[in-house]
């Protein structure tokens, strides 16, 4: 029988895990492989950072905060950062440590951080997280839809299944017992209400790429885009970057999907959302 558990001062039930569908987690060639790709991607974004400077939309200077993955620090991402900084956005870091999952303090370090951002800067605040940051920034919109500009998921498996789908899925059970997880796990998988962008790649060897589209339900400012490349590599894949870069300089009124036009299918192959 599904339990009950307090977020924010409300009850929220949890999902009955029998109502989850198994997933899979990657292929292991896909998994042993993955160092190996993350260092192409590393080499493909030197050849192209500068010209990356030069063609990437500027920003209109609102804040940015950019969230780490499962085992991840403010370090990981740090070269992203720099790039969404020098694009005029004023970018910051969770400024949490190393991501263990929702541990006790983590999201209510993340509240006040999403509180002090926007009355610092007298404007809502663009997240962008990857894999599990991406998870977190998604629930901070749902709570907080009217401080969070949209958010910008890399590789985040929200989707139903995901507590089986991942190749560190015993690590982050062991580390977050679920009865002591603080989130509604029934709503996950639920758009939050501002524009959201999920990043995948079905060359993901952590995480099931099918758990990291947004499949159900979505709503009209909703959109999954497809990359070629690897989980570790996101936060230093050059299309990845260009991507979050178009995403941050549209304005939440003029939101618009992302369109691939032929040459840069390449780049962004069509996928089946």
């Amino acid at each position: 029988m599904a339990g009950k558990r307090r977020l924010n001062g409300r009850v929220a039930p949890l999902q009955d895990a029998a109502a989850e569908p198994y997933m899979p987690p990657p292929h292991a060639l896909l998994s042993l492989t993955e160092a190996h790709r993350a260092v192409i991607e590393i080499i493909s974004l030197n050849i192209s950072r500068k010209r990356l400077a030069r063609i990437a939309p500027r920003g209109d200077g609102h804040p940015v905060m950019v969230l780490p993955g499962f085992m991840g620090d403010d370090g990981y991402n740090a070269a992203m950062r720099r790039f969404i900084s020098g694009l005029n956005y004023s970018v910051h870091g969770w400024g949490l440590g190393r991501n263990l999952g929702p541990r006790e303090g983590v999201l209510e370090g993340l509240q006040q951080r999403i509180q002090f951002l926007s009355e610092r800067y007298q404007g809502p605040v663009s997240l962008v997280g990857h894999s599990l940051g991406g998870i977190f920034a998604r629930e901070l919109a749902r709570e907080f839809p009217d401080r969070v500009r949209q958010v910008i998921s890399l590789g985040s498996p929200f989707g139903r299944g995901r507590m089986t789908a991942s190749v560190p899925a015993r690590l982050f059970n062991a580390l977050n017992p679920s009865e002591d997880i603080p989130i509604a796990q029934d709503r996950i998988h639920l758009a939050p209400p501002v524009p959201n962008t999920a990043i995948y790649s079905k060359g993901d060897g952590i995480v099931n790429w099918q758990t990291t589209v947004q499949s159900d339900p979505g709503h009209e400012r909703s959109q999954s885009i497809r990359v070629r490349g690897s989980h570790c590599g996101m936060t230093l894949n050059p299309a990845i970057w260009f991507l979050v870069a178009e995403r941050l300089a549209i304005h939440p009124d003029d939101w618009r999907p992302f369109q691939s036009s032929p040459w840069l299918q390449l780049l962004y192959p069509q996928g089946p959302h």
